[in-house]
């Protein structure tokens, strides 16, 4: 038996199991890849928020990357939750070093709203992670924590895409979802550019849709997509995992990573 493509996420974990790490490897799972990760940070989170965050030593998280690349090899690489300047600046070293398609969410703060990522790490975000990136997947709350600009309608994604692309990444995913109407993302390299649709569906348990997106789209890479087929599969599949989301604990629920395994 061959080994399946391997993906690597570097992240944190989600106590609550529904983002960061365990809904990578959920996701991976779900695509037909192997994930592996590297742990950056640990935090106490459950459905109502994040209670504590605890992010690891800088030589921890090298270690767990060097141990995976060096022995088992990765066909695509994701980062989420990093933390700190310093974490920021040691993985983008990693990946620059990783013959590896890499695409990046600049996790900055959680679902409910709880700070992910330190003030003082947006200048290393800016000038060593997203020229690192394959495909770079912000938020619009993350456009603007890094960028400056400030999305209110589907006429300035355009103007948020060239702002994160003026940063250097190959690909942008612009993500429109707190946007009014249909769920639109832009897609473009700065020439280029794809508008992905999907009907906006009436569920609030939402927990995980970036963790899980860009995920998803690092199984697609690494399983030989480009990155335009990537992204439109890694959308197809966000979609029904919204659609699929459940109840857990007394705030905001997961997506349902198994969404395509049921009936």
């Amino acid at each position: 038996m061959s080994a399946p493509p391997r993906v690597l996420t570097v992240a944190g974990s989600d106590s609550g199991g529904g983002a960061g790490v365990q809904a990578d490897l959920k996701t991976m799972l779900a695509l037909g890849v192997h994930g592996m990760s590297v742990i950056t940070a640990v935090t106490a989170q459950n459905s109502l928020g994040v209670q504590g965050a605890w992010e690891l030593p800088v030589e921890a998280v090298r270690a767990q990357y060097r141990s995976v690349v060096d022995d088992i090899g990765v066909q695509a690489v994701k980062t989420g939750m990093l933390a700190s300047a310093e974490l920021v600046e040691a993985v983008a070293g990693l990946i620059a070093g990783t013959d590896a398609p890499a695409v990046i969410d600049p996790v900055g703060v959680s679902k409910h709203g709880d700070p992910l990522l330190a003030e003082s790490a947006l200048d290393s975000v800016r000038t060593r992670l997203l020229p690192a990136a394959t495909v770079a997947t912000p938020n619009l709350d993350e456009v603007a924590q890094l960028t400056g600009v400030r999305v209110e309608s589907r006429d300035g994604m355009r103007e948020a895409a060239d702002a994160v692309l003026a940063y250097g990444p190959k690909w942008v995913v612009i993500k429109g979802g707190h946007l009014s109407g249909d769920a639109v993302d832009l897609l473009t390299d700065g020439s280029e550019e794809h508008w992905l649709r999907a009907p906006r569906h009436d569920n609030r348990h939402t927990h995980g849709t970036g963790c899980t997106l860009a995920s998803a789209i690092a199984a697609q890479l690494a399983k030989g997509q480009a990155v335009t087929e990537a992204v439109v599969a890694a959308k197809e599949y966000v979609t029904g995992a919204i659609a699929a989301g459940f109840a857990l604990g007394g705030g905001i629920g997961p997506v349902d990573h198994g969404w395509r395994f049921k009936g």
